[in-house]
């Protein structure tokens, strides 16, 4: 497994952008699959942006295509996502993930999880 430690959360305004890391201890490229996730009150943890470990396609929720970016510095061993034009729906805990095995990139698929970063955006 890897350990992984989120940071950069925080407070901003709608149309406001934000930018995650996760910083990762152990390789993260031997993980097959990393991502981001987020889970808002009452609400079940869904999948935000995700790609396969040192590969360049990435998937992004409808909900957030266009307005952010993942990435994946294998130098720094870090996990980045880049959150643009932020609306109040945005806000959630955050949390990066990496797993040995990806089929559909569910949750469920990921063994090792960060403790989480909060974003608020208020309108």
């Amino acid at each position: 497994q890897v350990r992984l430690v989120e940071s950069g959360g925080g407070s901003v305004q709608a149309g406001g952008s934000l930018r995650l890391s996760c910083a990762a201890s152990g390789n993260i490229v031997s993980a097959k699959c990393v991502g981001w996730f987020r889970q808002a009150p009452g609400k079940e943890r869904e999948r935000v942006a995700v790609k396969y470990s040192g590969g360049r396609f990435a998937y992004y929720a409808d909900s957030v295509k266009g307005r952010f970016t993942i990435s994946q510095d294998t130098v720094a061993n870090t996990l980045r996502l880049q959150m643009n034009s932020l609306k109040p729906e945005d806000t959630a805990m955050y949390y990066c993930a990496a797993s040995s095995y990806c089929a559909t990139f569910a949750p469920t698929e990921f063994n090792s999880w960060g403790q989480g970063t909060q974003v608020t955006v208020s309108s």
